[in-house]
């Protein structure tokens, strides 16, 4: 009777918060799974008579080129903009400031923290006046005597790829600094003393020590990026032509601009399913559990 009594209580003050769950995110999941199976429009007549259509916009997303550049697309920005640069970046910074004096320790962390701090679109102004044809980079490539580039059309996915490294770094930072702050000083001591170098003790005892928070800090920056629209959407706008254009700035086109909602909507949830794929393929990796 008592376990009963303590349960029931439990579940009253857990209450409020699967209220919220479900209505902020299971109940929109489920209205989008329902209109990914339509042919739901933003105008005309299909916004009010529209009809089910079962797979058919699944089908369609097989056979769209552009459906597959904007994939391919997305895995490159995510691998080398998050996967690769903010986590490797972020690790980088965290560890050699580990053992910096605390004035190197807050200038560092604040430089990088500006970045992750400053909104989506201030981020993509900076970029696009340091990059553009009369950029401050060409300026720079002018005055050593150097052929201007366009970096924004011939290089535009290094160009997002970067901005997204500098605004989201500060988040990886901050995750491996915590998770170097609990590594016991006298293992890696006694690994020292053992004759081993400092290679080895970051990839044989710092790394496997902190190998949860890589996960973490692996799956929350992935999901991140996979949803990112803003930044992409004000420096570049998915171009030129489809250079730029993610998963995100397609569904976007077809639903809002195309006036598309039922594909859009589509194309979201196999963002999301490809979202929860990669994080479950992330756990397994690194032999975690969620």
């Amino acid at each position: 009777m008592f376990y009963k009594h303590q349960t029931s209580k439990a579940v009253l003050f857990m209450l409020p918060a699967f209220l919220l769950i479900g209505l902020f995110y299971a109940f929109p999941v489920a209205v989008s799974v329902f209109y990914s199976f339509t042919d739901k429009a933003l105008v005309g007549i299909k916004s009010q008579k529209w009809s089910f259509i079962g797979l058919k916009n699944y089908v369609t997303m097989v056979t769209d080129g552009n459906f597959g550049i904007s994939l391919a697309n997305t895995v490159i920005f995510l691998v080398f903009s998050a996967i690769i640069g903010q986590q490797v970046l972020g690790f980088v910074i965290a560890y050699a400031i580990e053992k910096a004096s605390p004035l190197a320790r807050k200038f560092a962390g604040l430089a990088v923290l500006l970045g992750w701090v400053t909104p989506e679109v201030v981020v993509s102004f900076i970029f696009f006046a340091f990059l553009n044809t009369d950029g401050s980079l060409n300026s720079v490539l002018a005055f050593f005597g150097l052929k201007p580039l366009a970096w924004l059309y011939d290089f535009a996915m290094i160009a997002i790829i970067l901005a997204n490294i500098w605004r989201g770094t500060a988040f990886s930072m901050l995750m491996f600094q915590s998770a170097l702050g609990n590594v016991d000083d006298s293992v890696k001591e006694a690994a020292t003393i053992d004759g081993a170098g400092k290679f080895t003790v970051l990839t044989r005892i710092v790394i496997p020590i902190i190998s949860g928070s890589i996960m973490t800090n692996t799956i929350l920056i992935t999901l991140q990026t996979l949803g990112l629209f803003g930044l992409i959407y004000s420096l570049t706008g998915g171009g030129p032509g489809f250079k730029t254009t993610t998963l995100p700035i397609y569904m976007y086109n077809k639903a809002f601009s195309a006036y598309q909602l039922g594909y859009g909507t589509a194309m979201a949830i196999v963002l999301l399913l490809f979202g929860i794929c990669l994080s479950v393929f992330y756990t397994k990796s690194l032999k975690q559990e969620l």
